[in-house]
């Protein structure tokens, strides 16, 4: 009796085991699962310190930082996507040991900005990021570039007339008709009056170049040292000043945040979303980025 008990149990172990058994034989052992990947930690910079901490931890900390938590959970996913895409993309670059810099939020600024929503909009960012875990966007064989901004002037820009480079085909003008409607679209600022002209726009509207007084300076420069809300502007004199007047906020390419959300509503979903303003790239694993790197 006893020896048909362990009979028994050999032949449950063998069919519980087959088909584990059969998966490696034919795909090799399995890689390092999405979560375990996104749990490896890398070296951030946060104003003058230098810290270590998971990659979940600061994708949550950039995601918080850059779309409202009260947005979508759709248009949080694609946002999601784009942080992971980036931070995987600097970590393939750079390597490991690289010290990353992009701005994020830590829970207790997370706190002071949410106060008593603070638990809901943590659990809710942290779902989003697991239920998109692993995805990253790439362009053939290469991770995507993926800039985003806040609200368009009514159309995203292309990526050859913005970047001056054709690396990346997928960053076109799409058009964003929700960001029209939105109140923040114009914004007017009074400076002094100077001597400066726009002297380069390119096909969406946004400025290229701005000549002040001899100097020729980009666009963006521009824009950060007046602190415009947008790359898309227009100067004009008014009662002796220069009255600035900008469309939408942010530079203008990759994914509209705003636009997004109004898809989201309209029950799009992040995939559609992601392939709406980067059209021909995939969704793929980013299980092997870190074994890649030296």
């Amino acid at each position: 009796m006893r020896l048909r008990l362990k009979k028994l149990g050999c032949y449950l172990i063998i069919i519980i085991l087959l088909p584990y058994v059969v998966t490696v034989f034919l795909n090799g052992p399995s890689i390092t699962s999405y979560s375990d990947v996104d749990s490896a930690s890398v070296k951030v910079k946060d104003g003058d310190m230098q810290s270590e901490m998971p990659i979940e931890e600061y994708c949550i900390g950039i995601l918080a930082k850059e779309m409202p938590a009260s947005y979508e959970e759709e248009a949080l996913k694609a946002q999601a996507v784009l942080v992971r895409t980036d931070v995987y993309r600097k970590i393939k670059e750079l390597g490991k040991e690289a010290v990353l810099e992009e701005p994020f939020w830590t829970r207790k600024q997370m706190e002071d900005a949410w106060g008593a929503k603070y638990s809901r909009y943590y659990d809710k960012l942290s779902g989003v990021w697991d239920e998109t875990e692993g995805a990253v966007l790439f362009y053939g064989e290469d991770l995507a570039l993926t800039p985003f901004f806040r609200l368009s002037n009514g159309c995203t820009r292309d990526g050859k007339e913005a970047l001056g480079s054709e690396e990346y085909p997928y960053l076109k003008i799409v058009e964003c008709p929700y960001d029209i409607e939105n109140k923040k679209q114009i914004q007017t600022v009074m400076t002094e009056d100077m001597d400066a002209e726009i002297t380069e726009t390119d096909t969406a509207g946004y400025v290229l170049s701005v000549r002040v007084g001899q100097e020729n300076i980009s666009g963006e420069e521009f824009r950060n040292t007046y602190g415009l809300a947008s790359g898309c502007f227009t100067l004009q004199r008014y009662n002796g000043k220069m009255r600035i007047t900008t469309r939408g906020e942010g530079h203008g390419l990759g994914m509209s945040q705003f636009s997004a959300e109004q898809m989201a509503k309209e029950g799009g979903t992040y995939e559609e979303i992601l392939q709406y303003f980067y059209e021909g790239t995939e969704i793929k694993e980013v299980a092997e980025i870190l074994q890649d790197v030296e």
